[in-house]
């Protein structure tokens, strides 16, 4: 990509405000490189600030600088994106390269035969198949109900790619049990301590107070299919291909449910969760702070910028919890939140500044999912904390299969199944913003 000089762009710039027939050149994501790609973010994003500046001084027409804004917004959301994925690429042939745990010659066989029956449906291999999870330990049970388990391989490439794509898992603590609830005890206060001399008594201290949080998995399905042509053939990747067609929808249910699912059925999202203005929180609901708008971030004005609810937002989270925390939103939030300075006059968004770094608020990474309430009346467009400590994602261990050649012929259908949960574990560690005056 040709990078042109900074007073080049902000005259390319003073020209696109003031004509709407002239047109930037937008970075597109044209390869894998993360090095190029943070650069073409640092080029989209200095012509965003060269457009935006020059709206705010009253330099150009609004209408011309909100289309403009936007294309630029697109196209930097595109390219952190695909910065995203190229390092995670990256990680994941830097970490593949070093080898792995030595694989049992059961865990072997039974993939083995799994990737037999998977093309084939013989049922013959039916009972072999049932007695191998339980050696390759899979399993403690031998006659398991609702179809097989996949091989450890297949398991590992369809969470994979729900690293990648589902968003908030990403961010969250992710624990696999092999039961159907996971149940953490909280200590909600309560033990006393002091200072004593070498011969002073010791007094009784009193006793913390302790609350369980359970967190239940629920079923969540898809069912791929595939002809029985591409079955038979030998190149064809099972293993990736169950990964591929899985995984996606799996990411895009978990990420409706961890964002706003109502615990029914499926995981309890974060913007499902009793609320409290920060000044009253309590345990066991979220606190927030206000835009100080009705459905929107607040006006500019001289006593009140827009930025001040987000630094408003950054400090109600305590210290301790600072230090890991990460920013939730959506893409087209996220846009509106790109417009937003300082009283210095610096932006609050920061561009990525090397191969490894992602874009920042206020120095801490930001996370977008489009599942995250947009603006509007008492929504709650962002979400800023420590997820790892705050959310917490349970997987129960095993994903199964069952082949159903029959329903939808020529297709092989393959109802593919596990079981997950989500919900809030420390409502300390996440704040959320509340549009509200």
């Amino acid at each position: 990509m040709k990078h042109t000089s900074r007073a080049a762009m902000i005259a390319a710039g003073a020209a696109v405000v003031s004509s709407p027939r002239a047109v930037f050149a937008m970075p597109r994501a044209d390869g894998a490189d993360p090095k190029a790609l943070v650069a073409q973010i640092n080029t989209a994003f200095e012509e965003f600030k060269t457009v935006n500046n020059a709206a705010l001084a009253g330099k150009a027409d609004d209408a011309v600088v909100s289309e403009k804004l936007g294309k630029i917004n697109d196209s930097i959301n595109d390219l952190t994106v695909a910065l995203e994925k190229a390092q995670a690429d990256l990680a994941a042939a830097q970490l593949g390269g070093g080898g792995g745990d030595e694989v049992s010659a059961e865990v072997r066989e039974h993939a083995g035969v799994f990737n037999t029956w998977f093309r084939k449906g013989d049922r013959a291999i039916d009972a072999d198949l049932r007695d191998l999870e339980v050696k390759a330990k899979l399993t403690t049970q031998s006659d398991p109900d609702g179809g097989y388990l996949v091989p450890e391989t297949m398991e590992a490439g369809i969470d994979r790619v729900l690293g990648k794509q589902s968003a908030i898992r990403s961010i969250s603590r992710v624990i696999n049990i092999s039961g159907q609830t996971y149940k953490k005890l909280v200590n909600m206060g309560g033990a006393s301590s002091g200072w004593v001399g070498e011969q002073q008594a010791r007094t009784e201290t009193t006793t913390p107070t302790l609350r369980e949080i359970a967190i239940n998995v629920h079923e969540l399905y898809a069912q791929p299919a595939a002809t029985q042509t591409a079955l038979d053939d030998a190149v064809f990747n099972v293993e990736q291909w169950l990964a591929d067609e899985v995984s996606i929808e799996f990411a895009e249910q978990e990420g409706g449910a961890f964002a706003n699912g109502d615990g029914v059925s499926k995981p309890r999202g974060i913007f499902n969760y009793p609320t409290v203005l920060n000044d009253n929180y309590a345990w066991g609901k979220l606190g927030f702070v206000k835009t100080g708008a009705a459905a929107a971030f607040v006006a500019p004005t001289s006593e009140l910028s827009p930025a001040d609810c987000m630094i408003d937002l950054y400090y109600s989270l305590k210290s301790g919890y600072r230090n890991n925390a990460s920013w939730l939103t959506s893409d087209k939030v996220l846009g509106t939140i790109r417009k937003f300075k300082d009283g210095d006059g610096n932006y609050l968004w920061a561009a990525p500044t090397g191969t490894a770094d992602v874009p920042t608020i206020l120095q801490k990474p930001v996370v977008t999912d489009d599942n995250v309430p947009a603006l509007g009346a008492n929504a709650f467009p962002v979400a800023f904390g420590d997820f790892n400590r705050g959310y917490t994602v349970v997987d129960r261990q095993g994903i199964r299969v069952l082949r159903d050649p029959y329903t939808s012929k020529p297709n092989v259908l393959f109802y593919t199944t596990k079981r997950v949960g989500g919900g809030v574990t420390n409502f300390e560690a996440i704040k959320l913003l509340k549009c509200s005056l």
